[in-house]
């Protein structure tokens, strides 16, 4: 979240990382999902939100 931030809170609006049972959650940014690790039953690999967030900032 923090690398997140330090690169691109000049084009996020909003981050949310929500929490649910079995250790699932959904990353979602200026309120499109980037990552649901319920959807894919599976973690993020490392790097991976980041890279999602590049390419929806055009980087």
């Amino acid at each position: 979240m923090e690398e997140l931030l330090k690169n691109y809170e000049h084009v996020i609006e909003t981050i949310s990382i929500v929490p649910s049972d079995n250790g699932k959650f959904e990353v979602s940014v200026n309120g499109d999902l980037l990552f649901s690790k319920k959807a894919l039953a599976r973690h993020a690999e490392p790097g991976e939100v980041l890279g999602l967030v590049r390419n929806i900032v055009g980087e």
